[in-house]
């Protein structure tokens, strides 16, 4: 029914409004969980049959987005999709779905992509593939990433080790996609309530203090 779901998204929601997000640099990237009984969104790749992870996370490391798809499927091919399950509601106005910068390793590194960012408006930090030496950029193509920003890409890793501490969704055991799915919501409602009530605690001992 997508009740964990909408949940999550609600907290999102609570802490834009509370300034708690930051939207000047998101994280992209892909984990794979192994799915021992097959079933839908299963994919055959050289570590098993499995379920791809793919999420996007905020600056602080909070997800704002996530898709989960057959594992046998290259990740930039799933990047857009899962920048489009973006969607935290405000009080006025259309929903956020943009943030500023996107930071990914050096599989993202795709003309097609590049080009999908330019048109939502998206900045991409990512470094270039290797390629022979005879190699030259073309005009308006970045050459290497921002190292600074690039050196900060471990907090999606980080993450993915939040969302291995829920045991339950390390083995896919779920057939149908959508029990897997909801077990998925339901650890990134989790992770979303944990730092809305550290920011409510720390609020109000700023007033107590007062």
């Amino acid at each position: 029914m997508g009740i964990w779901e909408h949940i999550w998204r609600a907290v999102l929601a609570h802490l834009d409004q509370a300034g708690q997000l930051d939207w000047s640099m998101v994280f992209l990237d892909g984990s794979f969980a192994p799915a021992k009984n097959g079933g839908e969104h299963v994919g055959l790749t050289r570590k098993g049959k499995g379920t791809k992870w793919m999420v996007v996370v905020e600056r602080h490391g909070l997800p704002l987005g996530f898709l989960l798809a057959s594992a046998n499927r290259a990740e930039v091919w799933l990047a857009e999709q899962t920048l489009d399950t973006i969607c935290v509601r405000r009080p006025r106005g259309r929903p956020r779905r943009r943030p500023e910068k996107l930071v990914a390793d050096r599989g993202y590194d795709s003309r097609t992509f590049r080009r999908a960012l330019r048109r939502r408006g998206i900045r991409m930090c990512s470094p270039p593939k290797r390629r022979p030496a005879s190699w030259r950029a073309k005009r308006g193509r970045p050459v290497l990433a921002h190292k600074d920003d690039y050196r900060q890409r471990y907090t999606v890793e980080r993450t993915f080790a939040w969302l291995g501490a829920f045991r339950r969704l390390l083995i896919r055991w779920e057939r149908l996609a959508g029990v897997y799915q909801g077990f998925f919501a339901f650890v990134l409602m989790v992770l979303s309530v944990r730092v809305a009530a550290r920011s409510s605690s720390a609020n109000s001992e700023q007033g107590a203090t007062r």
